[in-house]
């Protein structure tokens, strides 16, 4: 087969495999110079340094022991994936290049969410530090430790795709089917990285509001609550660790779903179709760093302004680069430009969605906080009915996005153009996913600094201060939530196809006819899409479960220390570290099981039904999840929003029957956004990597 060859960029012939690599450590550099920037900031006063080391001692040792046991399994899982290979398909080769590609995904993955956490647990301590002087030099440097993480894993994520491509043959015909391992071994790092992260910070959570809050009527953050350091540890652990092996998965899977895509398009653009989707991610760590760069808030301007106006910087100099990898990969067809620009308009949408249901200022939360002067129940029962309502606004964006994009790429004078559409929609949306990244991290080091600044006993206009940046925080965790979910959504569409592009091409190579319909009316089948379907619900069952398990335990133990009455009069230091132990043995113990059942029932299911069914079960599982994933996030989001709506002064303010019902639906919320929906991201992309990985055995 003749392909085109890689045309001239601005008159230079580059290779576009060893500009990713420039890109990405040009990426890795701006990391580090940022880190500096971070740590060569001024720690302040003792008593914030000793909270602060405490924070840090915290999530450093649950780090260590999650990641020991997630390593474990990660080789023991390789074992079994050469083992099937080489005993069922007969292909020690594969088998090598597939365990090989798997473990390099997982060192990826670990490596990327630990190191955002922590540069995390440091920037706090410096945020914390300079809200007194100036909060527009707290929110650089919060932005930077973000951005620190941002860069990382989408660099790291690069690069991993990239020398794995390399190392496994540079094939671009071979080569992007055997590197799926790669996807699979980051799904899997990160399904038990944000199920054990999310556990444990939302138990900690929970025990630490209904005893301080309801019970004992403490103030958040109040450094008589025994539960404080590890519900300030759990921050870190969840949302920096977790989200950060989260998106990092997302991006590989996705870059390697469309190099395979790209395979169908060899005749018409050559290896520039497949490498298209690394070189226009790669772009986008550039015009990330120049958002990041931008980031400059007044002393009186709201933050959230400044971040904003980043994002938008970053968006548009994304677009521009888009562009510039049109034109060089893709002969210029503004066709896939247009694709392109639709997933980034997705991710726009995406973001006001979530600051539509999320944000006090709107109707949705301030409804909550209505219904909460009659009590727990009607609060509950409100923001659960905001849940399900942001599933239609959700949904209408995704299937536009899908329709447009399809329909540009059918239209793109490209054979097979229309799936390729998809794919680089799904490239557009993620052109900004370092800056969200740093958006995200900016949420859990502006809360720990609240915290730092809560406990240290610091002035009342400089917790003030605090609580302003812990706000702007909450709303950034909120919407890299919605990011996330959204690129999953998008980037289902592409997996699935690239999952029946793999089995097609093995069944043609026996003689058989190419995989192209997915019949429901089989009985087999059905009962794959049922099967799917069912996991969703039980895997966030067995997720929100582990939640009331583990917080049980520090409801009780916080009980316990508050009968000593010196505590509460504040002459006798709680016991912070039994609360971090029951935090860190809880989360470790129960995140097994959903990880376990996430990851074994698609391969039984599988094996027993073979690869039609196993289609139909990854096309509903993957619609029941990001349903489930938007009600779970958004729901959660708008609880959590209520209670600080009041806490604002509203409806009675701090202290009151409505506050305290805030609180219950706020604790009910908590594992829904930062336990669950998470981790149903990680799910739905994981399904799509076990079927890829493991095509070859269900056929």
């Amino acid at each position: 087969m003749v392909a085109p060859t890689i045309p001239l960029l601005f008159g230079m012939a580059l290779d576009p495999i060893m500009l990713v690599f420039v890109i990405s450590l040009f990426g890795i550099g701006v990391a580090l110079y940022f880190a500096k920037y971070v740590l060569d900031s001024s720690k302040g006063p003792a008593k914030m340094q000793e909270i602060a080391g405490a924070i840090r001692e915290g999530a450093e040792a649950f780090i260590r022991r999650q990641y020991t046991t997630i390593a474990i399994m990660a080789l023991a899982a390789a074992v079994i994936i050469y083992a099937a290979y080489a005993y069922f398909a007969h292909d020690s080769d594969m088998a090598f290049k597939t365990a090989f590609s798997f473990i390099i995904g997982a060192a990826c993955s670990a490596i990327a969410g630990v190191i955002g956490m922590w540069i995390a647990v440091r920037a706090n301590l410096r945020t914390a530090a300079a809200v007194d002087s100036s909060i527009s030099r707290a929110i650089t440097i919060a932005m930077r430790g973000g951005a620190v993480s941002g860069l990382l894993i989408v660099a790291m994520s690069l690069l991993g795709v990239s020398f794995v491509y390399w190392f496994l043959g540079d094939n671009p015909l071979e080569t992007p089917l055997k590197i799926v391992g790669f996807g699979f071994g980051a799904s899997f790092v990160a399904l038990f990285a944000q199920v054990g992260g999310g556990i444990y910070t939302k138990a900690a959570d929970v025990g630490a509001d209904l005893v301080g809050k309801v019970e004992a009527g403490i103030p958040e953050d109040d450094p008589r609550n025994p539960a404080v350091i590890a519900d300030l540890v759990g921050d870190n652990v969840g949302d920096c660790a977790g989200r950060g092996a989260d998106l990092f998965e997302s991006t590989a899977a996705e870059n390697i779903g469309a190099m395979i895509l790209g395979i169908a398009l060899y005749p018409v653009f050559g290896v520039a179709g497949i490498m298209f989707p690394l070189v226009a991610r790669a772009f986008g760590i550039i015009a990330s760093v120049i958002g990041v760069m931008s980031v400059k808030a007044g002393e009186k301007e709201d933050p959230m302004a400044a971040l904003n106006r980043g994002y938008y910087v970053t968006s548009v100099i994304a677009a521009i680069f888009f562009y510039v990898a049109v034109q060089w990969l893709l002969g210029g067809n503004m066709y896939f430009f247009a694709a392109g620009m639709v997933g980034l308009l997705l991710s726009m949408a995406f973001v006001y969605i979530t600051q539509y249901y999320t944000e006090y200022k709107y109707r949705p939360v301030k409804s909550i906080a209505e219904a909460s002067k009659t009590g727990p129940a009607t609060n509950i029962i409100a923001g659960f009915a905001v849940g399900l309502e942001n599933t239609f606004a959700a949904t209408i964006a995704i299937a536009v996005a899908l329709f447009v994009a399809f329909w540009l790429g059918s239209n793109s004078g490209v054979p097979n153009g229309g799936l390729y559409g998809t794919a680089i929609a799904t490239m557009g949306m993620l052109a900004t996913a370092a800056y969200i990244l740093a958006m995200d991290t900016f949420g859990p080091i502006t809360d720990n600094a609240g915290g730092i600044v809560e406990m240290s006993g610091s002035a009342k206009h400089v917790r003030e201060k605090a609580e302003k940046l812990d706000a702007v925080g909450n709303t950034t965790k909120a919407l890299t939530k919605g990011y996330a979910i959204g690129s999953a959504a998008l980037a289902a569409f592409l997996l699935f196809s690239a999952y029946m592009e793999e089995v097609s091409k093995v069944l043609v190579e026996r003689g058989l006819p190419a995989f192209t319909v997915v019949n429901l009316a089989k009985v087999d089948v059905f009962i794959g899409a049922m099967l799917g379907a069912m996991l969703v619900f039980l895997f966030s069952s067995l997720c929100i479960r582990a939640v009331g398990k583990t917080a049980q335990y520090i409801i009780q133990d916080v009980r316990r220390q508050f009968k000593n009455k010196g505590i509460m009069s504040g002459k006798v230091k709680p016991d912070y570290a039994s609360c971090v132990d029951l935090t860190t043995k809880g989360a470790l113990r129960e995140m097994i099981l959903p990880g376990a059942v996430a990851i074994l029932f698609p391969i039984v299911v599988g094996f027993m039904l073979k690869y039609e069914a196993m289609a139909a079960f990854l096309m509903v599982g993957t619609i029941a999840g990001i349903m489930m994933a938007i009600v779970l996030n958004n729901s959660g989001g708008a609880w959590d929003n209520a209670k600080k709506y009041i806490e604002t002064g509203a409806l009675g303010g701090k202290g009151s029957d409505a506050h305290k019902a805030a609180v219950v639906g706020d604790t009910v919320g908590d594992p829904f956004k930062d336990t669950a929906g998470p981790s149903l991201h990680v799910l739905i992309k994981m399904l799509a990597t076990i079927t890829m990985v493991l095509a070859l055995l269900f056929i």
